[in-house]
């Protein structure tokens, strides 16, 4: 494997380099990097100024917007955008339901969704987890039963991340309870958040913020001409979707860029001055460079740009470095870390406030995209053969 770029590699890093420090506002790159975008609005403008550009969705087929790029181009965009805190395309647009769409859906549906997917004319939430079913996603109990022109949808979903934002929820349901497996008799739907019949309830979190919420399903009347593929060929969909969301869970470039905060402040502090400090962080930079090593590779290795059964390597992984961050932060902030929104009116520093919560509302990182209890067993049975 080739590590260093090409001429023509290093022109295009320094195009994606000059583009999102200039295109991009500084303000809302400012509030990205202190982790404090302004939702929905500082997403939104991003994105249609990334999809102007054709540079929000690359991974798509090109006829829908994407790019004819190599798996490195690939991650130099996805870097740089990073390195330069510029918000990243909404993943449930960008890495869920839009390829899913462009790769299984008709053309009707491919014609209706996938532009304004792409410009974030419709903001995607995504109906998966249930209540009982835990990380079982094939044990989803949520019904669609058809009747002449719709589906009728009965269930709950939970854990639906910034689904208050959301126009639309591509949502798996059961529509052949008789199946003989739980994998099978599952289609993907489509629809408005606003039908009636759906109730969106807030779920608080540890950290104090508003992020997910549960769904309510209560004869919800779905036009059937928005189920995506075939029905009862769900669980492939997801699949495919889950592949492209555990590449994307790794956040290499992300951590990578919290790392590098860290260690200025541990420097300005004289924490650096501790060698077992010193040590755990350079620990950690050492781990990122292993992970980014192992995506390069699964990024080169991939195969026509279908998902790589080593994304849950990544997913695990990737994880479980970011957990480690959030904790060296904590660990830095010692005291200051306690007081929570306390503002600008006492000495605790802005960034010492967020790293008790940024900690706490991190160990969800383990979980979302499957529990890497899930992961485990997918690379002991997929990659290992055991």
């Amino acid at each position: 494997m080739r590590l260093g770029l090409t001429t023509e590699e290093a022109a295009f890093r320094d195009e994606m380099r000059t583009f999102f420090t200039t295109e991009i506002p500084a303000d809302i790159r400012e509030r990205s990097h202190a982790g404090h975008s302004i939702f929905p609005d500082d997403i939104v403008t991003t994105q249609r100024i990334l999809n102007a550009n054709g540079l929000a969705v690359p991974n798509w087929p090109v006829e829908w917007g994407g790019k004819d790029w190599t798996p490195t181009q690939h991650q130099i965009w996805h870097d740089e955008m990073n390195l330069a805190s510029v918000p990243e395309p909404l993943t449930f647009n960008a890495k869920m339901v839009g390829p899913v769409i462009a790769e299984f859906g008709s053309q009707a549906i491919k014609e209706r969704f996938l532009p304004a997917t792409a410009n974030l004319d419709i903001w995607w939430c995504q109906g998966f987890s249930e209540p009982e079913a835990g990380s079982d996603l094939a044990g989803l109990r949520t019904t669609a039963v058809r009747d002449g022109d719709s589906y009728i949808v009965n269930g709950q979903k939970t854990w639906t991340t910034l689904g208050q934002y959301a126009d639309w929820i591509f949502c798996l349901v059961r529509t052949d309870p008789q199946a003989p497996k739980k994998q099978a008799g599952i289609s993907f739907l489509l629809f408005r958040v606003d039908t009636p019949g759906v109730t969106m309830r807030p779920i608080k979190l540890i950290d104090g913020g508003y992020e997910v919420n549960e769904v309510f399903f209560s004869d919800v009347r779905v036009p059937a001409d928005q189920l995506v593929g075939e029905e009862n060929h769900g669980w492939t969909y997801a699949k495919f979707l889950l592949g492209n969301e555990r590449t994307g869970i790794a956040g290499v470039t992300h951590t990578k860029v919290r790392v590098a905060e860290l260690k200025e402040r541990a420097k300005a502090l004289g924490a650096l001055d501790d060698p077992l400090f010193a040590a755990r962080v350079a620990e950690l930079e050492n781990d990122l460079l292993a992970l980014e090593l192992t995506q390069m590779r699964v990024s080169s290795d991939s195969a026509d740009g279908k998902p790589s059964p080593a994304s849950s390597v990544l997913k695990l992984r990737g994880s479980q470095l970011q957990q480690a961050a959030t904790e060296l932060f904590v660990e830095l902030a010692g005291p200051d870390a306690l007081p929570f929104e306390a503002g600008d009116g006492i000495g605790t520093p802005a960034w010492a406030q967020d790293a008790a919560p940024r900690y706490l509302n991190y160990r969800k990182t383990s979980i979302y995209g499957g529990s890497n209890e899930v992961q485990r067993t997918i690379i002991a049975s997929t990659i290992l053969g055991l």
